[in-house]
């Protein structure tokens, strides 16, 4: 069954006039309860090569969507598999954020369901099943499970089969949740191609066409 995610408002995108911040990954609460593995296993390839100022440059332009509390607690809501691929690496890594939304209030009940309310939560666990309540949401990145549909989007993806959106919350996401819908082979975020074939097909269909990214046609590019 195909996952009801909530409509959402668009995140904003990190313009002059939005402040940036230079945090510790630590310190950053994720606003989703999964990732896929393949996605994060994949960044650190690239990270592994890359000294501190070169990842810390990169990071400058992918800034991470921040909301902030009252009580000066972070929320990222996005980039969390490149930042959870990157902490792995190096418990003491920063990353670049800008401020997407400040909450008047220090009481996490009430950013809670102001970003929910946003559709700004991701509640669904790796296995399609929530929504759950925000209290299930892990403090850290290391927390967050794997979701074998995320990581087949992020192949799909990869591929140019999908197109980014990248002011649209969780769109992978919506994505894995209508991919979920459809009959797939049996597959793992570490094992995707026995997805692959059919997975490709799915997406390039009319059946898709409704989705945010769609390029149809069936060939990527």
């Amino acid at each position: 069954m195909s996952l009801r995610l909530p409509p959402y408002q668009p995140l904003p995108p990190p313009d002059g006039a939005r402040e940036r911040l230079l945090v510790p990954i630590g310190r950053l609460q994720p606003t989703q309860l999964c990732v896929g593995l393949a996605e994060v296993r994949n960044r650190q390839v690239d990270f592994s090569s890359e000294s501190a100022d070169q990842r810390l440059r990169y990071l400058e332009t992918k800034p991470v969507p921040l909301v902030r509390s009252a009580a000066d607690e972070l929320w990222m809501v996005d980039r969390h598999h490149r930042l959870r691929g990157l902490v792995e690496l190096d418990p003491d890594a920063m990353a670049v954020g800008y401020v997407a939304l400040e909450v008047a209030s220090d009481d996490r009940h009430v950013v809670m369901a102001e970003l929910e309310r946003r559709g700004w939560l991701y509640l669904y666990d790796g296995r399609g099943l929530g929504p759950l309540p925000s209290t299930a949401l892990p403090s850290h990145l290391a927390g967050l499970q794997d979701d074998p549909y995320r990581s087949l989007v992020w192949k799909l993806k990869k591929e140019g089969r999908i197109d980014p959106a990248p002011l649209i919350p969780f769109h992978e996401f919506r994505w894995g949740a209508w991919l979920r819908s459809r009959p797939l082979p049996p597959f793992s975020s570490s094992c995707l191609e026995p997805a692959l074939p059919s997975a490709r097909a799915l997406v390039a269909s009319l059946a898709a066409s409704h989705m945010a990214g769609w390029k149809g046609h069936g060939r990527p590019g």
